[in-house]
């Protein structure tokens, strides 16, 4: 017989701990930031330390597969570590990081330093995604969580566009030694934000076991791995397909992903404000859009008004994603917050490597009409998945 998760235990009458919510949001933009800064910076970095572009996007790759791979790894280690010391001393891992990366006289070190990254963002997100359960009321963890996975559409909107401009203008080390800086502030936020977060019991191996037997968590888990993977497979190559498919001109496609990460963050609210009442039925809301968008992209998306419209679509329904699956597993095991959130970012930060992987190879085997298809595919597969258990009362 399992104990139940501290998060879900009585607590004693207090007034919701909406400033903590925020301090964690802030939280998870820093890491997300961090985690896809290099993007913007590859060439700079390939110049500066004379490596190849492929060799230089290692710098996401290490840090995504890292960070899945910490995620169940790191609450199983730190046993009934107070969360709130385990969120400051990964917020600590991460200053450190940035630093060296600043510092990095090598190409070597400079990964090291972003496999560092991952432990604490997987770690961190691991913790922070169910955090909203232990600092707001029952009614109120929709909305508590779409603040939290705000930070994520925030970072792709602001964070990586003005870390990239800082980079241009004062060199690549200021940049990762300006995360560093933000890392240190959240940490002393943290600190004086965040309540204890007591863990009345330890995460062990055979508890993240034990969530494949629950059907939920399950279909949560694939549901997940089918998304994020779909996604990535066709978003990896959203610049030529918009300039091929859509005849975007190249200077048009930046002022465009600015667009589709506002709309993914007025997703992420609009998904947040339903889900309390009808959980099962956003999600298949938001597989049934992307589906329909990535399907119609060949044809719709074939001139620039509908390649532009196709894809703000795309990401106001994507920008849902995160919060609606994030509250699934929160629904799924209630009684085992940490465990199921922790394999379900495991699995969120591989499916970015599997479906950037995935693309890639189909992109220069086939078409880029090829991607949008098995995207669409796996979305459409995703709503059959979720379709199949409206039998579950937690999750309707």
């Amino acid at each position: 017989m399992t104990t139940a998760d501290p998060a879900i235990q009585p607590r004693t009458r207090r007034t919701d701990r909406w400033l903590a919510v925020v301090v964690v949001s802030f939280g998870t933009f820093l890491l997300v930031t961090a985690e896809q800064l290099p993007v913007g910076l590859l060439t700079r970095v390939e110049s500066a330390l004379s490596v190849s572009a492929g060799t230089a996007g290692l710098m996401v790759t290490v840090t995504s597969v890292v960070a899945g791979l910490a995620a169940p790894v790191v609450p199983v280690l730190v046993g009934r570590m107070d969360r709130r010391w385990l969120l400051v001393g990964l917020m600590g891992l991460m200053t450190l990081a940035n630093v060296v990366s600043g510092l990095a006289p090598n190409f070597g070190v400079l990964i090291a330093s972003r496999a560092l990254v991952g432990v604490a963002i997987g770690g961190f997100w691991a913790v922070a995604g169910g955090l909203a359960v232990r600092l707001v009321s029952a009614d109120r963890v929709p909305r508590a969580t779409a603040i939290i996975f705000g930070g994520v559409g925030a970072a792709n909107v602001f964070g990586v566009p003005i870390g990239t401009v800082l980079g241009d203008l004062t060199g690549w080390r200021v940049a990762f030694a300006t995360l560093s800086g933000l890392a240190l502030v959240v940490l002393i936020a943290l600190l004086g934000m965040l309540p204890p977060l007591a863990a009345s019991r330890p995460v062990g191996p055979r508890d993240l076991v034990d969530q494949f037997r629950n059907r939920a968590v399950r279909i949560g888990i694939l549901a997940t791995l089918l998304i994020v993977t779909g996604h990535f497979v066709a978003y990896t190559f959203v610049r030529p397909i918009l300039q091929q498919l859509s005849g975007v001109s190249d200077d048009l496609v930046g002022p465009l992903l600015f667009g589709f990460g506002l709309a993914g963050m007025a997703g992420n609210f609009l998904a947040g404000a339903t889900l309390a009442r009808q959980l099962r039925r956003t999600v298949l809301v938001i597989v049934g859009a992307l589906a329909a968008v990535l399907l119609l992209f060949p044809a719709v998306g074939s001139s620039a008004a509908g390649g532009i419209a196709l894809l703000i679509a795309w990401g106001l329904a994507y920008g849902g994603v995160s919060v609606s699956l994030q509250t699934w597993m929160i629904r799924a095991a209630p009684q085992a917050v940490e465990a199921a959130s922790s394999l379900w970012v495991s699995v969120f930060n591989l499916a970015i490597g599997l479906g950037a992987l995935a693309g890639g190879v189909i992109v220069d085997a086939l078409t880029l009409e090829v991607v949008l298809w098995l995207a669409g595919a796996s979305f459409l597969v995703t709503g059959l998945l979720v379709w199949r258990v409206r039998a579950v009362g937690s999750l309707r």
